[in-house]
């Protein structure tokens, strides 16, 4: 009961420019109707604060969800550092516990974090997409990974978030 069946993630899946509180949206999307097929190209609502979009402002909010923050602290610096995840998205804290544990590595034995492990100093855009790609495929009703799950390309979902970070803006954009 996960993905689009499920109502929860289900919103959280649904790409942000349409309304899944919307009866014929939710119906669409189930069905995978010609008009709303979810793929890469798309910004789902869990990518947002507050999963709220700002149809005048697409950049407002992006990449800050709490479940996002959650999910990063959980994989690169602890589970239990997540409970701590108050939304706002800006990672200064994970720099913080990194030192923290480097000091406790001169004191006491400490399970150093995947980030202190891989030398990681700061959230990259790389590191972004990878929990972005994370987040949607536990959202999703797949339970085994692959690139390409029905309409959804995750190769190009997430050559569409680095792109997001590392390509300079233009009319295009």
């Amino acid at each position: 009961m996960r993905g689009f069946a499920h109502d929860v993630c289900g919103n959280l899946l649904c790409p942000a420019e349409w309304d899944w509180n919307d009866n014929r949206v939710k119906a669409s999307i189930r069905d995978r109707t010609s008009d709303f097929i979810v793929s890469e190209n798309s910004w789902p609502q869990f990518m947002y604060e507050n999963y709220s979009f700002d149809d005048s402002n697409l950049e407002k909010g992006l990449f800050k969800s709490k479940i996002l923050v959650q999910a990063f602290k959980t994989i690169f610096t602890s589970p239990s550092s997540a409970r701590e995840a108050d939304g706002d998205g800006d990672g200064a804290d994970i720099l913080e516990n990194n030192r923290r544990a480097r000091r406790a590595l001169n004191q006491v034995k400490v399970k150093m974090c995947v980030a202190s492990i891989i030398n990681m100093r700061k959230v990259t855009p790389h590191s972004i997409t990878y929990i972005v790609c994370q987040v949607r495929f536990a959202l999703s009703s797949v339970s085994s990974w692959r690139t390409v799950n029905g309409d959804f390309d995750y190769e190009g979902f997430w050559n569409n978030i680095v792109d997001f970070f590392e390509e300079v803006p233009g009319p295009v954009a």
